[in-house]
């Protein structure tokens, strides 16, 4: 239509400037020629583009960025293998565990081998069906959450394993929490239904009820347990049967005749559910009309992409049944990129919202969200949300203006790697040589020696890239505080080059991982997420360093808190020849209700010129820095807020340093008059036990740990106690457990909050830093 249009338009034009009453003006004519070439040369091009644009938006849709999350045990890896042996990725199947001395593809790690769990976070991509689905599998244990954080960050769909004999469990609760937090639409996968106990319809409920999920079954099984043959398909109407020795051959096939009742009505329900969010569905629902499995599809679809609807699928991962299913699942039914909306901040704009096109034609938008040292420097993992980068371009880090040249772009395929040429938007890469921010300046140097108690140098996150045509950064992702410290030092001094080296490398990589000096007593301290997780790092530095680590008591991270008002008017002033030191702050310190965001608060209330402008922000650093140490015991004070009121300066003594000095000597004059109190971490802890052992389990967590029972369920012969617990109490519970359940239970735990301690508890603090403080 449009070359069309442009033909007809040239020679309309043509006619009428060499009709006889034009030909007096042969430069018009010559003009009109050139005039009417670069119309048709651009019309072309504006062609060409639209082709392009429209090649582009094909290949976009067929392009799928997930993640696979779950609770501890729950078949994740596993799943990951099956779903990379049907797509061809990989040519055998190798269990987690290692049994057969390989292992499981995404555990690249011996540990993570050794010990059947996954530590990193991995990388894959694979083809199913003309459809890329690049795929990130992620830990299940608690103590590495921040590798679920930074994959769901960057992914636009992702699956949910549930264990049908566990169900939803508390690592099950947290990872939903993390797509909710990053608006991740997901499908529900229900693994493991040929164990023993396997209740698939027990554990949608619980999905339901726990996760607050919107979701119905969109499969049901034919049997359970060691019964379990395949699956019907709710929307096609259809029986699946795996066979052959992997599962590889399905077998299509009418719904069994005594399962039509079951089907029918789980059908019913299926479209029941997904008509409460879906209009359209709803008014072929409401008006009795038949709805085919063409309608359905579409709905769910839609549903899912909004994020209103968690399409629950079901197999056994192990027994190579439905995984193909969940495939096509999540080709059918989750986000292509250009269905996701991002958002970028405009740096020349003040921060305003800016969406991404998703388009390659943009301006080259990447953000860089996982860091990895690899045997060939440092891999930098990158999600493009717009434009291209190709290897040999530059490209500029907004958060730090540096400009770097991508020497080798590369896709990953756990720790495999395929160099590639260039990649374009919707595309998840790694390059080499893109360096984040490192080392310490000397304003740092000092902020580390706070590091024992809690007080970390803030690193970024969010590393944005561009091609320099514009100055967009993404917003950043969650890092949860460690909870955590550990003393380590190397065994052999000769061998603490390699030891720093190694500590260096873990703290990029991992943000909960981090590392710093006790100003006191000299120590390294490395703080995490937990007990598996220090104890993971400190085997690493023996293994892949040389370095055999000796360590001290695990230490909790403590913070400190006031509880009411207290006013402060302190006037620092020094003379001792020459210019001399002079500034008066007056004010009050108040507190914030504890879990407040943000935790330290500084606003200046001064009416008029009592304190020059200039000195405002030496002032707000001083109460800063004096809050990074409570009097307490030491640690950070935090959810509280400083209030600038009044003050005094002097028009030759009055310095940053002068007003800084008054700060820091103001907030310890009135800090102890604020009534301040020790906040601990509390816990969450979720114990699985054999109901005969419950009684002892019971007792001991609220006795000898001092925990809060807040839940007690039956699960089968097990019973499963919810606790609120301090993480001061935690340490040697595994031991405990195992001792007190002939090995037959397991727990686990995660961060909830910082409570204030019992009154006895923070005595005992209290005397136990002055003591170690005077014997210093």
């Amino acid at each position: 239509m449009a070359r069309a249009s442009k033909t007809t338009a040239t020679r309309l034009l043509y006619t009428l400037f060499n009709s006889p009453n034009h030909r007096h003006a042969p430069p018009c004519t010559a003009l009109l020629h050139r005039h009417c070439r670069l119309f048709s040369a651009g019309a072309a091009v504006v062609t060409r583009q639209k082709d392009k644009a429209a090649l582009w938006e094909e290949s976009m849709a067929k392009v799928r960025n997930i993640g696979i999350s779950a609770h501890i045990d729950s078949g994740k890896t596993t799943l990951t293998e099956r779903v990379l042996y049907y797509t061809g990725r990989i040519h055998e199947i190798h269990e987690v565990r290692g049994r057969d001395g390989v292992g499981a593809k995404m555990d690249s790690m011996d540990l993570e081998r050794e010990k059947g769990i996954t530590i990193q976070s991995a990388a894959t991509y694979c083809t199913w069906k003309d459809y890329q689905v690049n795929i990130i599998d992620t830990p299940g244990h608690v103590d590495f959450t921040i590798e679920v954080e930074r994959a769901l960050r960057v992914l636009d769909g992702a699956v949910v394993v549930l264990c049908s004999v566990g169900g939803v469990q508390s690592q099950s609760i947290t990872v939903d929490r993390q797509m909710r937090r990053y608006e991740v639409p997901r499908l529900a996968f229900i693994n493991k239904l040929d164990r023993m106990g396997a209740d698939p319809w027990k554990v949608l409920n619980q999905a339901r009820s726990k996760l607050r999920h919107h979701s119905a079954a969109v499969q049901v099984p034919i049997g359970l347990e060691d019964d379990f043959q395949g699956l019907v398909d709710l929307v096609k109407q259809k029986a699946y049967y795996f066979h052959g020795p992997m599962g590889e051959n399905i077998v299509t096939d009418e719904v069994p005749t005594n399962m039509e009742t079951l089907v029918a009505e789980k059908r019913h329900e299926l479209i029941e559910v997904v008509s409460e969010v879906d209009d359209k569905l709803a008014e072929l629902f409401l008006a009795d009309e038949p709805i085919s499995s063409s309608d359905l599809e579409d709905a769910i679809r839609r549903v899912t992409v909004a994020q209103k609807f968690v399409p629950v699928f079901m197999g056994s991962a192990f027994k190579n049944k439905g995984v193909q299913s969940l495939l096509d699942g999540v080709l059918d039914y989750l986000p292509c990129p250009t269905e996701v909306t991002n958002y970028a901040l405009d740096q020349n704009n003040d921060e305003e919202k800016v969406m991404l096109s998703g388009s390659p034609t943009g301006p080259l938008v990447a953000l860089a969200f996982k860091l990895e040292e690899g045997r060939f420097g440092q891999l930098t993992y990158l999600r493009i949300y717009e434009g291209v980068i190709k290897k040999g371009d530059f490209i500029h880090n907004i958060n730090t203006g540096k400009k770097v040249k991508v020497p080798r772009l590369v896709r990953m395929h756990s720790n495999e790697m395929e160099d590639i040429q260039e990649a374009h938007a919707g595309q998840i890469v790694a390059v080499f040589g893109v360096d984040f921010p490192q080392g310490w300046s000397n304003e740092s140097w000092m902020t580390i020696l706070w590091l024992f108690s809690g007080y970390w140098i803030e690193r970024n996150h969010r590393d944005t890239f561009t091609d320099g045509s514009v100055k967009y950064t993404m917003t950043s992702m969650n890092v949860p505080e460690p909870v955590m410290s550990l003393a380590v030092s190397p065994v052999s001094k000769d061998s603490g080059g390699q030891f720093s080296k190694a500590l260096n490398r873990f703290q990029r990589e991992d943000p909960t991982f981090r590392v710093g000096l006790d100003p006191e007593s000299g120590q390294t301290i490395i703080s995490g997420m937990g007990e598996l997780h220090l104890a993971i790092y400190v085997e690493r530095i023996r293994r892949e360093y040389k370095v055999d680590a000796q360590t001290g008591k695990p230490r909790v991270n403590f913070r400190e808190a006031i509880t009411q008002r207290a006013d402060f008017d302190y006037l620092h002033k020094k003379q001792s020849g020459g210019q001399g030191q002079y500034g008066r702050v007056c004010g009050f310190i108040e507190p914030l209700p504890l879990g407040s965001a943000p935790k330290f608060e500084f606003e200046n209330m001064i009416v008029g010129q009592a304190i020059p402008s200039n000195f405002i922000p030496a002032i707000e650093k001083g109460f800063k820095e004096a809050a990074n140490s409570g009097s307490l015991i030491g640690h950070p004070v935090e959810y509280i807020r400083i209030c600038l009121t009044d003050g005094a300066s002097h028009a030759v003594d009055s310095s940053e340093l002068a007003f800084k000095l008054a700060s820091i000597y103001a907030f310890r004059q009135c800090y102890t008059k604020a009534k301040p109190v020790v906040l601990e971490p509390i816990m969450l802890v979720e114990v699985k036990v054999p109901i005969e052992f419950q009684g002892s389990v019971t007792g001991t967590s609220t006795s000898e740990r001092k925990g809060v029972i807040i839940g007690n369920d039956q699960d089968g012969d097990d019973c499963i106690i919810t606790a609120h617990v301090p993480l001061n109490k935690m340490f040697g519970y595994s031991t405990d457990i195992r001792s007190m359940t002939q090995g037959k239970g397991e727990f686990t735990m995660e961060y909830k909050e910082h409570s204030p301690v019992p009154q006895d508890v923070q005595m005992e603090l209290v005397n136990d830093y002055k003591t170690t403080k005077g014997e210093q």
